[in-house]
């Protein structure tokens, strides 16, 4: 993987995160916080879709890494929906 590649990756899981961040409704974090989040989503999403055993929809290959856009989305929502619940109660 090329620094290019990389640097794509890093803007491919920003754009997942800050969409799963509009999908739950919270976004507090900024533009690393959507870089995490994308990439944390891209981990929760593809083992929910593979334990439900639902195909890969929408792949984005990077330097030889698969990259699921949608499960990512959903990932990276359901993990902002679980942080903005845990997080309710400290504001």
């Amino acid at each position: 993987m090329s620094l290019m590649d990389f640097i794509v990756l890093l803007v491919v899981a920003g754009a997942v995160g800050a969409i799963g961040q509009a999908i739950a409704g919270y976004s507090r974090a900024g533009c690393l916080g959507s870089i995490a989040l994308g990439f944390i989503g891209a981990l929760i999403g593809v083992w929910l879709g593979r334990s439900l055993g639902l195909p890969e929809l929408f792949v984005i290959s990077i330097g030889g890494t698969r990259f699921p856009i949608i499960w990512s989305i959903i990932g990276s929502a359901l993990f902002v929906a679980v942080l903005c619940f845990l997080m309710r109660g400290r504001d």
